[in-house]
């Protein structure tokens, strides 16, 4: 509805001639079960000229117009409205600064573009387009409606609170329907919420083509409709012929109280759930201003003379509407007695129960009221306009009022009453619930509450407990993805069509319905349902497991033996076949070798940076001792039977001193390596996880790998010089030659690390640690075994072999 107010003096005896206000169709005013807007209207207008606290200077006054719900006929009720104006204004000194109305947010951009260079303010009572909040293209605007934007939010909230992920949003084609819808599709994102159907915007008269549409979402089961009442009637007539039942209907606050709807199609609309508007629980005097409607009073009104004839079903001589109707039914009633009384009838235009629109109307009439009070209180030199000027309250611009209409603060019926920036009013609703009685009737719950003043989480409240569903029981949601997976778009597809899919590797979602999946810190990994972070498995070769306690056996065995075979060499070290082998050298190559199986043990446990700095280091040295020592054995040999030819003075070079130096000199070249690597990159501890995510596999790293590599690489070239000096003695006497057991345990030391090659550059973690013992102890137990095996197997079990007869025998 519009209407547009005008004030005038008080006493002034023209003043009712030259008040105009505008009305909508009669039709809208049964939105939400009362049809006395226009009467609630009169009655504040009323209310106000007499109360002497509020524009006592001034008097308001009224003219109505008709919208009919249509554009052009609001637009040429607007331009009556100029025409009056001007006469009015050119013979009572009258202007015109306010329109209130209309109550469709179309007809409501339409007056404003038609007013735009008037800048007449529009004051609307029940326009809730969030595209009106535009203050660029309507600076003119103002409500005492709540915008959509606060009512999408209730609604996302609404959904998002009963975990409904899968809904249906329908509108018939409207600027309401396009702004509301692409609102909602928005705000619902931020809440995990799924518009099945994104829009249905299709044509007044195209139902059937909408309730296609309403028929692919009836799996959802939970519809939210932007239509008003007269749309729902079509849609609802469609559905009920369709068989479509079981749906949960989402009423925005066009149709959230529009009872009529429930005569005809109350079984489809149980359990409807929606957002009406703020209902004022009484207005004093109302009820009695419209009661007291008489004959009398309507025959010039149209809109009255019209619902009177219908109320009682008689007609009404001489009114505005009789020329206009048939000479059908209507000229077969009787003629109205005048007796007639809304005392003796139910009439929804005196039903004040749910007072709503008929409540925004009211604040609009007085919000117009208190600005032109704060006009009227405007001081001299200090108003808010050029020069600190003042308007004046009898001759004024529109646009002046527009001023204290955006800065009015009032109170209304308790109810403090303010505007945001955009002219819109602070944001309540009751969240209403559509029941049906014992008597089956419609009964509208309110069974919860949004307050847009409220602080963030505590906005929306409701009481479950009271709810009506429309089967008995709250409508199922969409399967979701439980913990340990997330919610994957299917491109190019609407936001409800997702795949679950598992957590990456090292990911975990603990939520359901979780977007992303979080990743685990570097020490914990995902537990087998990858909804937990649990501790990673920490992996080193340990005392307490089985592979460490063979190993750490093995090693300590091969000690003993090579501590053991000393003891035998000492007992025994005067017997030929002791000397006759070089005993110093066999003695240092029994203690080098024993060292040498204890190095293996470093390599058992946590590893630590110290104990990475001396396990690389002790084993490179510890090998070169026991090859440094086997290749001045072999040196001396081959020397000693050269030295027998005429001539020859070799000897002297390869007495007792020369010997030990020469293998500590073959061993000083491995500990400057090993210097040079400590250095400058020595080997630390290192947790790695690269090549298990699920593991920490502690570790110790060479640091430098080419110092790594040098250290075996003189090892090897040792062995090497070994393995010659054994090829080289192959023709010496049987009794004295010890090349093949060399030979022999050259070809195993070389078999072991060859083959450790490959294998250590191709595990990880424990094993790898495994592997270079093992190739420690191998080439150990290699050496011990084919040199001193057999000397032994002599002294202990063949002595007799043992004597110098024997031994020189060739």
């Amino acid at each position: 509805m519009f209407l547009s107010l005008f004030r005038g003096t008080p006493g002034s005896a023209a003043l009712d001639n030259c008040v105009f206000l505008g009305v909508e169709e009669k039709n809208s005013l049964y939105e939400d079960g009362d049809i006395c807007v226009k009467g609630t209207m009169t009655f504040a207008i009323k209310e106000i000229n007499q109360r002497s606290d509020l524009l006592p200077q001034l008097k308001l006054g009224y003219h109505i117009r008709d919208s009919c719900d249509d554009i052009p006929v609001a637009l040429r009720a607007l331009l009556s409205f100029n025409s009056s104006n001007l006469g009015c204004a050119a013979v009572y000194r009258t202007v015109s600064p306010v329109i209130i109305g209309d109550a469709s947010s179309g007809i409501s951009m339409a007056l404003l573009r038609s007013l735009g260079s008037f800048r007449i303010p529009l004051v609307s009572y029940f326009a809730s387009c969030s595209c009106l909040s535009d203050q660029r293209e309507f600076p003119t605007f103002m409500r005492t409606m709540p915008s959509d934007a606060f009512q999408i939010r209730a609604l996302a909230r609404l959904v998002s609170y009963f975990g409904w992920t899968w809904v249906g949003v329908i509108g018939v084609e409207s600027d309401y329907a396009r702004f509301a819808i692409q609102l909602f599709l928005q705000e619902s994102v931020q809440y995990g919420v799924c518009a099945l159907l994104n829009v249905i915007q299709v044509p007044l008269h195209h139902y059937k083509l909408l309730i296609q549409g309403v028929d692919t979402m009836a799996s959802s089961k939970v519809i939210i409709n932007f239509s008003g009442e007269s749309e729902m009637q079509g849609i609802l007539k469609e559905i009920g012929r369709w068989n479509i039942t079981g749906l949960q209907w989402i009423a925005s606050e066009a149709w959230a109280t529009a009872t009529l709807l429930w005569e005809k199609f109350g079984d489809l609309l149980t359990g409807t759930l929606g957002f009406a508007i703020r209902r004022a629980d009484v207005i004093p005097g109302l009820e009695e201003h419209l009661t007291s409607l008489r004959p009398s009073d309507i025959h010039k009104s149209g809109f009255l003379a019209e619902f009177w004839e219908e109320t009682f079903n008689c007609r009404l001589n001489g009114s505005v509407n009789s020329h206009s109707h048939g000479v059908g039914n209507y000229l077969d009633r009787l003629p109205c007695k005048g007796t007639e009384s809304l005392d003796d009838v139910y009439s929804p235009y005196s039903d004040v129960t749910q007072l709503r629109v008929s409540y925004n109307v009211y604040k609009a009439v007085y919000l117009v009221a208190h600005a032109l009070q704060d006009m009227s209180d405007c001081k001299g030199g200090k108003g808010p306009f050029s020069n600190g000027t003042c308007a004046d309250p009898k001759h004024f611009k529109p646009w002046q009022l527009i001023h204290y209409l955006r800065r009015a603060n009032f109170s209304a019926l308790g109810e403090e009453v303010n505007f945001d920036q955009n002219g819109d009013p602070i944001a309540y609703y009751d969240l209403v619930n559509w029941q049906r009685s014992p008597d089956g009737s419609l009964h509208l719950v309110k069974v919860g509450f949004y307050d847009a003043s409220s602080p963030a989480g505590y906005s929306l409240v409701i009481n479950d407990s009271v709810i009506q569903w429309p089967v008995g029981k709250q409508v199922c949601s969409l399967d979701s993805c439980p913990p340990g997976s997330r919610v994957a778009r299917r491109k190019g597809e609407p936001i409800c069509c997702f795949d679950c899919v598992p957590c990456a590797e090292g990911e975990v979602s603990n939520e359901t319905d979780s977007l992303e999946c979080t990743r685990c810190s570097e020490d914990t990994w995902p537990n087998r349902a990858r909804d937990l972070c649990i501790p990673k498995t920490i992996e080193y070769l340990s005392y307490h497991e089985l592979m460490g306690i063979m190993l750490c056996v093995v090693s300590v065995l091969g000690a003993c033996i090579s501590l053991s075979i000393l003891a035998i060499f000492f007992m025994y070290k005067d017997t030929p076949l002791v000397r006759a082998n070089n005993m110093e050298l066999s003695f240092l190559l029994l203690v080098f070798l024993a060292v040498c199986f204890l190095v293996g043990l470093l390599f058992i446990g946590e590893p630590s940076d110290w104990l990475c700095r001396i396990r690389y280091p002790a084993f490179g040295i510890s090998v070169a001792l026991c090859i440094s020592c086997l290749l001045a054995k072999t040196a001396v040999v081959l020397m000693a039977f050269r030295s027998t030819l005429p001539g020859s003075n070799v000897m002297k070079w390869f007495g007792p001193n020369q010997q030990r130096a020469s293998v500590f000199l073959g061993t000083a070249v491995q500990v400057i390596i090993c210097l040079i690597w400590l250095l400058t990159s020595p080997p630390h501890a290192n947790s790695n996880t690269d090549y298990h995510s699920a593991t920490i596999i502690m570790e110790c790293v060479t640091g430098s790998e080419v110092c790594f590599w040098c250290v075996l690489g003189y090892i090897g070239i040792l062995a090497c010089m070994c393995f010659l000096m054994a090829f080289l003695a192959r023709k010496l006497p049987d009794n004295f030659n010890e090349a093949k057991f060399i030979t022999f345990s050259m070809l195993i030391f070389f078999a072991v690390w060859i083959t450790f090659i490959p294998v250590y550059v191709s595990t990880a973690g424990k094993y790898t640690v495994a592997v270079h013992i093992f190739a420690i102890l191998a080439s150990a137990f290699g050496l011990l075994f084919c040199i001193f095996a057999p000397k032994c197997y002599i002294i202990i079990l063949k002595p007799e072999k043992n004597s110098k007869k024997h031994i020189m025998q060739r």
